[in-house]
């Protein structure tokens, strides 16, 4: 008997370094253990570096990926990437309408017009739609100033998510703050689920620090590490914590480490030009190194920016957790992770545009004894292997996947894990 199949429509996916082709990937692995047929149509270049190319076909933990040509062009401008986009989503629709078995699909943010995929396919097809929604658009760039919330395309770009969001049969979002922002869009209320991303703690561990390379290569003795990785970005402003430890040489242990890529990181690369010794930029790590990376902090920055609670999900706080890290959240209150920190006492915050108030954190942090560090990171470990941990909150995700879907002949039903919410 042949499976159903289920498809998933992600510009990005794994090897590229993105998190959000990381998560798409668990979940497509998921639904194909699962018994289904899964298939996804991402693209054939890497998201944030256009020069990498992958496979134009391969089987990734018995997932079908098929990559895209003339997907992806890189981020130099907004027009290169709504033409990258919109090529993309042609692509898949035309492969998607004629995909043989088809029972649904599931389409998230990655393009941001990926939802008109979802619209077509699912009408045409007569499929139910799963809708992930990993950030808002056009919110997001009205927050960053790009669009004015009057101008027609911000009015056609919010139409048109009006219409996905009644198209599909389900709507996953990442907080309780989008939950929000998304029901003053529109009510389906009945059709929202709230699941965290998960942390990849298959790839992540605590190395300790005698035993860790990257920590050996890169941090001299006694040095205590406070770092930011993932993506930089202006919904993620470091410009505070830079400026406080630009201003804090006279305190040799601190050392602001900066690991990942994104628009925002030249002003880290500017910081250590200008000759702030205790700043450090390193690129992206790749996956089967993270571990190592993530572990030669002390310290874990996550970064929310004030306009953009609700709108962007601050994912990479759920890898510092894993590593059984303390959090220095830089950003303002309330939002998911100052609920975390507020609810589980696993961290501090630092206001955006406070440069004193974060010396003085900063200078506390490394006053604090290393047996109330190892407390709080416990904490956070303990939680993000528990409520927040990948099995709970995947099987979840693709609990609602499987909703209302066939159940594969022969195959695995689909399983349930413990409500986390």
């Amino acid at each position: 008997m042949l499976k159903p199949v289920f498809l998933i429509v992600s510009q990005v996916y794994v090897p590229d370094p993105a998190a959000v082709g990381q998560y798409v990937a668990d979940a497509a692995a998921e639904m194909a253990r699962r018994g289904y047929r899964t298939i996804v149509y991402a693209s054939a270049r890497g998201y944030d570096d256009p020069s990498k190319v992958y496979p134009a076909r391969e089987t990734i933990d018995g997932v079908e990926v098929r990559r895209l040509p003339l997907s992806s062009f890189g981020k130099s401008s907004i027009v290169v990437r709504l033409l990258a986009q919109c090529l993309f989503l042609l692509q898949a629709i035309a492969r998607g309408l004629f995909t043989p078995g088809l029972c649904g699909l599931m389409v998230s943010t990655s393009p941001p017009f990926a939802g008109i995929a979802g619209v077509v396919i699912g009408k045409f097809r007569r499929v139910p739609v799963k809708y992930w929604l990993m950030d808002l658009n056009p919110d997001q760039m009205v927050a960053m100033k790009i669009l004015p919330t009057t101008s027609m395309a911000v009015r056609l770009f919010d139409a048109l998510n009006r219409a996905i969001l009644r198209q599909a049969s389900d709507i996953v979002v990442l907080d309780r703050f989008m939950a929000e922002r998304v029901l003053r869009k529109i009510d389906v209320g009945h059709k929202i689920e709230t699941i965290p991303p998960w942390p990849h703690d298959d790839q992540l561990e605590n190395i300790p620090h005698a035993e860790n390379a990257f920590r050996r290569q890169h941090v001299a003795g006694g040095q205590f590490v406070v770092m930011y990785s993932g993506n930089h970005s202006p919904a993620n402003p470091l410009t505070t914590l830079l400026d406080a430890a630009g201003l804090m040489q006279d305190e040799p242990r601190l050392l602001l480490m900066c690991i990942g890529g994104g628009g925002g990181k030249q002003e880290v690369d500017d910081k250590v030009v200008a000759g702030a010794s205790n700043i450090r930029s390193f690129p992206y790590q790749p996956l089967d190194q993270i571990r190592f990376s993530l572990s030669a902090a002390d310290v874990h920055v996550v970064s929310i920016g004030n306009e953009v609670v609700g709108i962007v999900h601050p994912c990479k706080v759920y890898g510092a957790m894993a590593v059984s890290r303390p959090i220095l959240l830089l950003g303002p209150s309330p939002n998911h992770v100052s609920d975390l920190i507020e609810h589980h006492h696993i961290g501090w915050q630092i206001a955006h545009g406070d440069v004193e108030g974060a010396q003085r954190v900063l200078r506390s942090i490394l006053a604090t004894p290393p047996a109330e560090l190892q407390a709080m990171g416990e904490k956070a470990a303990a939680l993000a292997a528990g409520a927040l941990g990948k099995q709970v909150l995947m099987c979840r995700f693709c609990d609602v996947l499987q909703r209302g879907l066939p159940k594969p002949g022969g195959g695995p039903v689909g399983r349930s894990a413990p409500d986390a919410r």
